[in-house]
């Protein structure tokens, strides 16, 4: 991983405590601070309605800021709606072993989005880190709904899908692209 400045704008994967996630994206868009929810349709329980669909955030307590760290610190400390942001930080490969904040690449970010933004039955969260973790082959969408979007075929549940992988953050799957529409890349 390349040394990101202080001052370089970087979309920074973000743990939100106590699932006020909702609150923090929209102190984040009063402030015009640009900013990813991923969200998904959901079947609750209500007390007053048996069941119903309601849009929640697809992973709990994570949100994506796009700005500069030293940004997000001033925002974290002036703003009382935006303190319960943590930086989410991975052990650097240094001999002193300390802890790097994690920072996703514009370009696998902009693929995420491009998935994880469809709200529907096309595309599924994936939450096992162990089989999320296991490389696939690198493909490339070059038709539909999806296509400039790259990702790695995977077999989930019987089925080969594309997934799009945030190392060590978040996964999301296509449940469905025919063969037809996928290149290999490198």
């Amino acid at each position: 991983m390349t040394a990101v400045k202080p001052e370089d704008k970087c979309w920074y994967p973000m743990r939100v405590t106590y699932s006020r996630e909702m609150k923090v994206k929209e102190a984040l868009d009063a402030l015009d601070v640009e900013s990813f929810l991923p969200m998904q349709w959901r079947v609750v329980d209500d007390k007053k309605v048996y069941r119903k669909k309601k849009l929640v955030p697809a992973i709990s307590n994570l949100i994506f800021i796009h700005a500069s760290r030293q940004l997000i610190s001033r925002l974290k400390a002036t703003r009382a709606a935006l303190q319960p942001l943590r930086y989410i930080t991975a052990k650097a490969a240094t001999p002193a072993n300390k802890p790097e904040i994690l920072v996703v690449p514009d370009r696998q970010m902009e693929n995420f989005m491009r998935v994880a933004s469809v709200e529907d039955e096309r595309v599924m969260f994936l939450d096992n880190n162990d089989f999320v973790n296991r490389i696939g082959q690198h493909v490339r969408i070059t038709e539909g709904f999806f296509a400039g979007v790259e990702g790695e075929i995977k077999r989930i549940q019987g089925n080969r899908r594309v997934m799009v992988r945030l190392e060590g953050i978040a996964a999301v799957a296509i449940t469905f692209v025919p063969s037809s529409c996928i290149e290999l890349t490198e």
